[in-house]
């Protein structure tokens, strides 16, 4: 459970968020059931593969680290084999769950899935060489708005792209956050990350990427013709979140637990503009 992070599920619904807007969005609010369901649970198996990935590339990093010492592989609770085992079986289960979209009648969905997963495998090797390794992370997780979108229309067009610049920019603000309370770490073992890049200009690089985000949401409501008045609550909820979150970020010496919690909170607001995509298609003709 703690080696899949099943113990801390927000990790995971954060993921499921962009993939559960891409599938509601495109099939206009009213989705396959068995199709949400499929993609809800690949969401989980990658993010399952990816974190046993991530703990199997940084298992010498972690015990350096307050935030990750206790993990299992970290503390050997776990042997690497039993790791590997249980990445194999993360991704032989997302891997059955990708061909539910059928390589010959929808292979754009299904080599998508495929295309994710260097990214996946590469994302934990990312900070020991790349400036800003969560970059690589929000591409990851751009795939789950790329393979729900295209698992219901068989292309991508304008509206994916405008979803999916908002799931990246979105991810490397929450991240960054995320990033801040390992920040003191990093920098002793000399590794990277956003929050490392941006310094003290972090907080104000972060209310850029929500800024970007909720540019990118306001004109897919627009080019979706969702009801303006209730996407726009939705929307105008999320933005002053993220104008909270920024301005808290402003203080000094804030305590590491404040990331964490700022994180979850992001939880929250997907699942608030997920509400208001959904009602925003239903009640178009209102």
């Amino acid at each position: 459970m703690r080696l899949l992070r099943w113990d801390k599920p927000a990790g995971r619904l954060i993921l499921i968020i962009p993939a559960l807007w891409a599938v509601f969005l495109a099939a206009e609010a009213r989705p396959d059931p068995l199709l949400v369901l499929v993609i809800v649970l690949g969401a989980i198996a990658t993010s399952a593969a990816g974190c046993v990935v991530n703990d199997l590339w940084d298992r010498d990093i972690d015990p350096k680290v307050e935030r990750t010492k206790v993990r299992p592989l970290a503390s050997k609770a776990l042997t690497v084999k039993v790791g590997i085992a249980t990445a194999i079986v993360s991704f032989a289960s997302a891997a059955g769950l990708a061909f539910y979209l059928n390589p010959w009648t929808n292979p754009l969905s299904f080599w998508l899935c495929v295309g994710a997963v260097p990214v996946i495998v590469c994302y934990p090797l990312a900070k020991r060489f790349f400036p800003i390794p969560q970059l690589v992370l929000a591409i990851a997780w751009g795939f789950a708005v790329l393979i729900s979108w295209s698992a219901v229309t068989k292309d991508l067009t304008l509206p994916t792209w405008l979803l999916w610049g908002a799931t990246v920019l979105w991810t490397l603000g929450f991240d960054t956050i995320y990033a801040l309370s390992d920040r003191e770490d990093d920098l002793k073992i000399g590794i990277n990350s956003s929050a490392i890049f941006f310094g003290k200009f972090a907080p104000e690089a972060i209310g850029l990427f929500f800024v970007g985000t909720a540019i990118c949401l306001a004109f897919l409501g627009r080019v979706l013709d969702l009801n303006l008045l209730i996407y726009g609550i939705t929307w105008a909820i999320a933005v002053g979140l993220w104008l909270r979150q920024y301005l808290h970020l402003r203080k000094t010496n804030l305590p590491r637990s404040s990331y964490g919690a700022m994180f979850q909170q992001n939880v929250t607001i997907g699942f608030i503009l997920l509400g208001g995509m959904i009602l925003g298609f239903l009640t178009t003709s209102l």
